[in-house]
């Protein structure tokens, strides 16, 4: 599966923010991008095991959407 993630700089943090926007409450953090993304793949596997088993499994909306950055 794939998930549409934000990827924010937090200045006091010094480290990335990352939302999973359509699995609302999935944020996770990391000093450096690489981290962040590992952690927030750890975070949406708990959410989606969280989920199955509170009888509210994920249903994939279909709506794919990437936002990313372009260098000019």
């Amino acid at each position: 599966m794939k998930f549409q993630a934000v990827f924010t700089y937090d200045e006091g943090y010094k480290g990335w923010v990352v939302e999973i926007p359509e699995l609302p409450g999935c944020v996770s953090q990391g000093k450096t991008l690489d981290e962040a993304s590992n952690n927030v793949r750890d975070a949406i596997q708990g959410v989606l095991k969280s989920r199955a088993e509170n009888g509210d499994p994920y249903v994939p909306t279909g709506h794919g959407v990437f936002v990313g950055e372009i260098a000019v």
